[in-house]
């Protein structure tokens, strides 16, 4: 223990751990007792008892460890109190047994078991993404809910959901075997990747889930060094992040052409495009990889007209390959139109709309309603922008939509 602190130092300092150590304690905590309610409960507990003692006693050396023991101690009363039948017994057995202070190489095995879990394919993707805020970014329920625009009895009710899902069909608390890892590892990233994109479109309450996102997926990284995958996410999260101040001018949106570059924060696009050359040296590549090297073609061209387009269409091509889909094909339309010319990216979206794959996608006729306005055939991209002003999600996508369409 250190010296005596001020409130304000223990305050900053239990915050901190929490951000930093609520995913490691609940993990640590939930592996030894598979009771994810007392795990809970318990890990909330000790960061409540910090606040209370670490005034007196000083701010320990290391939090987590502090944290988890304390974290244990109020498992092991609880379980001694409410102590019927095998199961309990077995419970405090486990407790019994564990080292006040578990090692340190315990604590990302242990996380990883967690994400895992929560993110197990048995589970719908709702409650994989809620499971996921709640148990390994701490967020509350009352939180979780405002970010995703729905009631807290909704959301609570989806937690209770899930947790009774994994107790019921037994789901196990591990990392998967290798022939099962890709596909699960995949079901990871892909509730990571919503996460930050639910952060990413600025509506109030939501832009804390886009830090979440890089948080928890740089804890990934650390516990996987040698999958690439999760560091092209990683990258991919960077590079975006990295330009998120310039998208939006006062309410309306602002396309990527006409972004102010001097905005966009440098030192993200460097550790970004890092990330994603540590990742690419593995030679495995993966859909987030290029992805993020996309990315990384628009973050470090010093204007729009220096873009390589070319590569660009390149990667959405291997993109193709990789993970089939029609919002693949729209942009690789772009990349193709910007390349080769206009007529054969229209070509492109033509075939897409006539598919009827991206039925109702506004960004379907608003890149059309773009390459027809730079064709020049003003009454053709008139009528395609009034249908994608139809369908466009948010105010800031209107706006700019509107705001077309008024230059037309």
């Amino acid at each position: 223990m250190g010296v005596t602190a001020s409130p304000d130092a223990v305050r900053e300092a239990v915050g901190a751990a929490y951000r930093e150590e609520w995913g490691q304690v609940f993990a640590t905590l939930v592996g030894q007792t598979q009771d994810w309610d007392l795990a809970e409960d318990c890990t909330q507990e000790a960061f409540e008892a910090a606040l209370a003692t670490w005034p007196r006693d000083g701010i320990p050396r290391r939090p987590g460890a502090w944290l988890t023991t304390t974290a244990r101690h109020r498992a092991t009363d609880r379980l001694r109190r409410d102590a019927v039948g095998r199961a309990k017994l077995r419970q405090l057995a486990v407790l019994a047994r564990e080292p006040d202070e578990p090692a340190v190489d315990e604590i990302p095995d242990d996380r990883l078991r967690l994400i895992f879990t929560c993110c197990h394919p048995a589970l719908p993707f709702e409650a994989r993404v809620a499971l996921t805020l709640r148990t390994l970014a701490g967020l509350s329920t009352a939180e979780i809910a405002k970010a995703f625009l729905t009631a807290e009895t909704t959301m609570a009710q989806r937690l209770v959901r899930a947790k009774r899902k994994i107790a019921e069909a037994g789901i196990p608390y591990r990392v998967p075997p290798a022939n099962l890892l890709p596909q699960r590892l995949a079901a990871v990233l892909g509730v990571l990747y919503l996460i930050f994109n639910e952060g990413y479109d600025e509506q109030e309450g939501r832009r804390a889930l886009t830090a979440e996102a890089i948080h928890l997926t740089r804890v990934l990284v650390r516990l996987m060094p040698q999958e690439p995958e999760p560091a092209g996410l990683l990258a991919l999260m960077l590079l975006h992040e990295a330009r998120r101040t310039s998208r939006i001018e006062g309410d309306v949106l602002v396309p990527l052409e006409h972004q102010d570059r001097s905005k966009w924060d440098r030192d993200l696009i460097d550790e970004g495009v890092a990330v994603l050359g540590g990742a690419m040296a593995m030679l495995r590549s993966g859909p987030y990889q290029v992805q993020a090297a996309i990315a990384a073609c628009h973050a470090t061209a010093p204007d729009s007209e220096s873009t390589e387009w070319g590569q660009i269409a390149g990667l959405y091509a291997e993109l193709a390959w990789l993970a089939p889909s029609p919002v693949v094909d729209l942009n690789r339309a772009v990349a193709i139109a910007m390349s080769e010319g206009i007529p054969a990216g229209l070509a492109l979206v033509d075939e897409l709309t006539a598919s009827g794959r991206l039925a109702g996608y506004y960004l379907l006729p608003a890149t059309k309603a773009d390459l027809l306005r730079r064709a020049g055939r003003v009454t053709e991209a008139k009528a395609a922008y009034s249908e994608a002003l139809e369908l466009a999600p948010t105010e800031a996508e209107r706006r700019y939509l509107a705001g077309r369409l008024d230059k037309l």
